[in-house]
């Protein structure tokens, strides 16, 4: 049986631009524009056609980019828009943690804004009575309950819509990216009680950017782009297709970027341009690839994943004294890794025409930004056949957030006193 169930859904916004935004409708009457003036620039389709059911008791994760329809979605089927198209059934007594702040009257204190929102929800005042002290003692609120909701911070309007909606008992729990802003010791309580919602076989739309917790916790999930279902399934399957589908965009991003880099390069024709190569060029670079461990090109990599670095090399005359060397360097100019041939005890022999040198990593382990790529030709004593200075750059992307430079593996343990739970997944 189904606890939310949509069909062929769309939810269309008419958008303004800049021109249409301080327009009265005295001075468009003076102007004669009237009609012009309040017609919209384009019809945005923040959802389109969308269908699917959540099953009661079930977890429903939704994920997407910004602007994807993912809190449009929510807000449709809470009731609080309504949709332009298509149809929306809800069974059951819903309760909804979508906007921030969203229901609280910023000049009454926090007691009354429960009371409020209470009765909103379908509480009696009887039975928020009852609920009260469990709703400011899961808030973490008593000495500020009595304070008007504007003097609140984030953390606190978070903490308290939470404990509000949770402690309705509802049958149909809504959830929207505000978790993102709750306090660090807060988010595993939150997480603690939607775990206790599932036990109790509550339903539960979830929508949010914590992939992480969206494989945790979710029986389901949708891909949302551009208000459209990608694709509905398995968290870990859905999951994979959507970070493969933003390692492509970011890939493109990127690569677009550096074009647009060597075109100003190309008509400044500076000098630090030409700085950045230099060498007699005997035994020359010809050009350099960055492929994935699969063989493909690319330039967008994640932490766990291996580069291979590919270099088309020739030599104009037959040479003896010669060592291929790496470096790679962050944004700040600091050496990430630095090696060479000679010094990983390989011996020149002879080289004479064209071939190929290829250094592969299985690993890379660094963590998130973009990194620069020296590479070059040069004899033992270091004398420079052809040498690139960051002529070459890739970006590293990574769902986790680290500091620093570089993300040994590694795992935590911890002694039998000392309690820690999990609520993420610590690979990429």
């Amino acid at each position: 049986m189904h606890a939310i169930k949509l069909e062929n859904l769309t939810r269309i916004y008419q958008k303004y631009s800049a021109q249409h935004r301080f327009k009265t409708f005295k001075s468009a009457l003076l102007k004669g524009d009237l009609f012009r003036s309040l017609r919209p620039d384009e019809l945005v389709h923040a959802l389109d056609d969308i269908s699917f059911d959540v099953e009661t008791g079930t977890t429903f994760g939704v994920i997407g980019e910004n602007g994807s329809g993912k809190s449009t979605l929510l807000k449709v089927v809470a009731g609080i828009a309504k949709p332009t198209s298509g149809r929306v059934e809800v069974r059951g007594k819903v309760s909804a943690l979508i906007e921030l702040g969203a229901g609280f009257h910023p000049e009454i204190t926090g007691r009354e804004n429960i009371f409020i929102n209470g009765i909103m929800l379908g509480l009696t005042k009887k039975q928020i009575h009852e609920r009260y002290d469990d709703i400011v003692r899961f808030a973490e609120l008593e000495e500020f309950i009595d304070a008007p909701v504007k003097t609140y911070s984030s953390g606190m309007y978070m903490r308290l819509g939470f404990s509000i909606a949770i402690n309705v008992n509802p049958d149909v729990l809504l959830v929207d990216e505000v978790l993102a802003v709750g306090d660090a010791s807060f988010v595993p309580k939150c997480l603690d009680r939607i775990d206790d919602f599932r036990r109790r076989k509550k339903t539960i739309l979830f929508v949010s950017h914590d992939l992480s917790t969206v494989e945790k916790i979710c029986d389901h999930v949708a891909w949302l782009k551009h208000g459209r279902v990608q694709t509905i399934g398995e968290p870990r399957r859905v999951i994979d297709a959507y970070l493969q589908d933003v390692t492509e965009k970011a890939e493109d991003d990127f690569e677009q970027r550096q074009q647009e880099i060597e075109q100003e390069e190309h008509f400044e024709e500076t000098e630090e341009r030409r700085e950045n190569r230099w060498g007699k060029r005997e035994f020359e670079i010809k050009k350099v690839r960055l492929k994935g461990l699969e063989g493909k090109e690319k330039q967008v990599f994640s932490p766990d994943e291996g580069m291979i670095i590919e270099m088309d090399v020739e030599a104009y005359s037959r040479i003896q004294d010669f060592v291929f060397g790496i470096g790679i360097f962050n944004s700040q100019g600091i050496l990430v890794y630095g090696t060479n041939t000679l010094l990983e005890k390989y011996a020149a022999v002879e080289v004479h025409g064209q071939g190929m040198v290829v250094c592969r990593m299985e690993r890379l382990n660094l963590v998130n930004g973009t990194y620069y790529l020296d590479v070059a030709t040069h004899k033992r004593d270091g004398y420079p056949y052809d040498y690139h200075r960051s002529l070459y750059s890739f970006l590293v992307s990574s769902r986790l957030t680290d500091d620093g430079i570089f993300r040994p593996d590694h795992t935590w343990e911890f002694s039998e006193k000392i309690r820690m739970k999990s609520y993420v997944r610590h690979d990429t």
